[in-house]
């Protein structure tokens, strides 16, 4: 047998794979793709079927070189890219590329990087599948040519620099209307009522009131509250009705793309391209000391909750030896994949179950063992068997008034034995109770509420929004979200994305003058479109023409129509210095207030939105500024200013005549260099840091406020400022020492 050469798509593969592998193969990585469309122009020849013209990507013309010259000493060439579209795309460039050197090109695909998949996968190689690659194609020209020709009508309009996306403009657009429909919601007053009751055994229970006179209870202000509160005063609580019954409760699903997303979110906080960066790692292969390199679990790409019949199979044992025969279901559990979903990979479970997230935990970084232990708990816990419960609900009659309450007891913890609930979902439990039963009030509480406006989405909110829409494929959400935050039409506020003025304009351009493309219901069609041409029932060229059709003359309206907002939007506040209107502006370094008096007023401010949408000055912009001396050039007082991306600044009040301006000092030396000072930056997102002012000689940077005071423990020459839920705290930044500044220390 003559040399074979296997081509995958990340180097993290190549040395996972050789070890499965005899001499015989050799095995090198695209390092993802080789070719796209060129930078520099449209690439699409959009008079002759859309026809792209692609170009080796400039960073990729060594892999290409190796690629082309490792095919011509091998008798057949395996593209072993990632088994989705964007692997199936890969593949076909590379083979173009190579097709003049190799002898036999065939693809091969597996949803696991372990022995037996490798090899199976070359025991059975395939052709490339142009359906795939077409689909692919379709969306790739899609992009360029709503990219390409809507990004300049925003740069003649808006502010240089700025582009538009098919699917990300519309996630975009949820996100401007959520905001939207939170500063025009109006908050209205209610009223609620809950007690502490106590019965011969504890323990105490809490009910809430839910009727009046038999009616809802509907209580819209204090006079009603207290009218209610007199109603009842004074009279016994009576236990009305007691009902008890058993519930089952069966575990979810395994883990596609979105939901493993969206739990990374919340339980860690984790951005979507953080938890796809790390389950890749996961997936191509760990070192795990004694077994060696290792993969540990399955395709990470995926909206499929199907399961290979072997590995649950090797579940069952798993939960049949470690847990015990109660703890397995009857019936073997076999998840359905919702509708639409393409159902062409397994869901992302373990490789092997019996390698345990403690097996590997000395061998994982932290957030490794995070995802992989979320993976495999989510995995194991589908297979088991229903948690029991036996739940109680009491009725209780005091006066005319109805209260309820809630407890349960857990019977059989079943998969929560592997997936334990968090203190939030469980319910209290209640003592035994009988109907007729007097119960004795400790407490009866009223307390005022407002209704909330919608809540802003978190990513795990938005992934799940833009699921259920049809927006986007599981392979795309990281990279819809990573696109808006890094043009900075959106931003994170307390893990929660909010609209910048800039998305709002954007957003409100693109609604005004493409409807089409903004609508949800269009682009999800669109994203039926492109599987339909995956499957091969629709031809690529055709589904452009298609499009091509309503948006070239949609393009060209625009084109005359789209009015220019460079002068400025109206911010409906008046200059401090001169009281003319001020407008909201867009700068290299964002949104900023400017006067519309310039060049005679010069005033510029950073602003803030309330929580109706109105504009105000920044707090440390309004015109009471902290004098720190005197300027050094022209001897007038110098003050303390914000950049427009958040870092505080000192300059000339005697600007724009004298333009001294230095960064703010915290007075702590480089403990690098000992050379320079640490001062206050930020970055393009607006997050402070701090760094030396030697840079670039010096790189020392840290995200912490350095203090000028040495740590009385290990003699570290600064501490740093920690915020957390206990407030600021002053501590020392080097690790193991613990120092932490009491108050009263001096």
């Amino acid at each position: 047998m003559g040399k074979q050469l296997i081509i995958v798509e990340s180097p993290a593969k190549v040395k996972t794979i050789k070890k499965f592998l005899g001499p015989q193969y050799m095995v090198q990585a695209s390092v993802g793709h080789v070719r796209d469309l060129p930078s520099s122009s449209l690439g699409v020849d959009e008079e002759n079927n859309f026809t792209p013209h692609y170009e080796i990507i400039e960073n990729k013309k060594n892999v290409v070189n190796d690629l082309r010259a490792a095919a011509a000493k091998a008798d057949t060439v395996f593209l072993a890219p990632d088994p989705d579209r964007e692997g199936e795309a890969i593949a076909w460039h590379v083979a173009e590329l190579i097709r003049d050197k190799a002898k036999d090109i065939k693809r091969i695909q597996f949803n696991e990087i372990t022995s037996r998949a490798v090899k199976e996968a070359l025991a059975h190689p395939r052709e490339l599948n142009v359906h795939l690659f077409d689909a692919q194609q379709a969306r790739r020209v899609l992009d360029r040519l709503v990219g390409y020709k809507i990004s300049p009508l925003l740069w003649k309009t808006i502010k240089r620099g700025i582009s538009a996306g098919r699917v990300q403009s519309v996630a975009l657009r949820l996100i401007v209307e959520r905001e939207d429909a939170r500063e025009a919601f109006t908050p209205e007053e209610y009223w609620l009522f809950h007690a502490m009751l106590r019965a011969e055994m504890p323990p105490a229970f809490k009910v809430e009131l839910v009727r009046i006179d038999g009616k809802k209870a509907i209580i819209g202000n204090a006079e009603q509250a207290s009218a209610v509160e007199k109603n009842f005063k004074g009279k016994p609580f009576v236990v009305e009705h007691v009902e008890e019954k058993e519930r089952e409760r069966a575990p979810l699903p395994p883990f596609i793309t979105s939901t493993l997303q969206q739990t990374a979110n919340q339980r860690f906080s984790y951005t979507a391209k953080r938890t796809m960066s790390i389950a890749q790692r996961l997936y191509e292969g760990v070192e795990l000391g004694d077994r060696g390199l290792t993969a540990l679990i399955t395709y990470m790409r995926t909206d499929s909750t199907r399961i290979a019949d072997e590995a649950r199979a090797a579940a069952r044992d798993y939960i049949n030896t470690s847990y015990g025969k109660e703890f397995l279901p009857q019936k073997e559990r076999i998840y359905k994949a919702r509708g639409g979903a393409q159902d062409a990979h397994e869901a992302v479970r373990p490789v092997d179950v019996a390698i345990t997230p403690d097996d590997v935990k000395p061998h994982l970084s932290p957030e490794q063992y995070n995802i992989y232990r979320l993976i495999w708990s989510r995995f194991v816990a589908s297979q088991m068997a229903s948690a029991r419960f036996h739940d109680t609900t009491v009725s209780v009659a005091c006066g005319s008034t109805l209260w309820k309450g809630k407890g349960e007891r857990l019977l059989f913890p079943g998969f929560l034995t592997v997936m334990p609930r968090g203190r939030d979902e469980e319910d209290a439990q209640l003592p035994p109770l009988v109907e007729g039963q007097i119960l004795q009030p400790e407490k009866v509480e009223k307390e005022q509420k407002f209704t909330q406006p919608p809540a802003r989405y978190s990513e795990a909110g938005l992934v799940r929004e833009l699921e259920e829409l049809g927006i986007g494929r599981p392979s795309t959400y990281a990279a819809i979200i990573s696109t808006l935050q890094d043009r900075e039409y959106v931003r994170l506020q307390e893990r929660h994305f909010v609209p910048t003025d800039l998305g709002r304009v954007v957003c409100r351009q693109l609604l005004e003058h493409f409807p089409r493309l903004m609508d949800v219901g269009f682009t999800a069609q669109m994203e039926e479109n492109l599987d339909q041409v995956a499957e091969g029932r629709e031809k690529w060229v055709d589904l452009l023409r298609h499009f091509a059709g309503d948006f070239n003359p949609t393009l060209l309206a625009a084109t005359k129509n789209m009015k220019s907002l460079k002068g400025g939007l109206p911010a409906n506040i008046l200059c401090p210095d001169c009281g003319k209107p001020l407008l909201i502006k867009f700068g290299k370094a964002g949104s900023f207030l400017a006067c519309s008096g310039y060049p005679e007023c010069r005033f510029t401010s950073n602003f803030e939105r309330a929580e109706d949408g109105n504009v105000v000055l920044s707090m440390s912009e309004k015109p009471q500024y902290e004098r720190v001396g005197q300027c050094p050039q022209c001897g007038k007082d110098l003050v303390i200013k914000k950049s427009r991306t958040g870092s505080s600044f000192i300059a000339c009040t005697g600007y724009p005549e004298c333009k001294y301006a230095a960064p703010f000092s915290t007075g702590v030396p480089c403990p690098r260099c000992e050379k320079g000072t640490l001062v206050e930056k930020s970055t393009k997102r607006g997050k402070i840091f701090y760094s030396c002012d030697h840079y670039p000689q010096c790189d020392f940077a840290l995200w912490d406020k350095p203090v000028p005071e040495s740590c009385p423990r290990c003699a570290s020459p600064y501490l740093v400022e920690k915020k957390g839920r206990e407030g600021i705290r002053i501590v020392c930044p080097v690790k193991g020492c613990g120092y932490v500044k009491e108050s009263d220390d001096a």
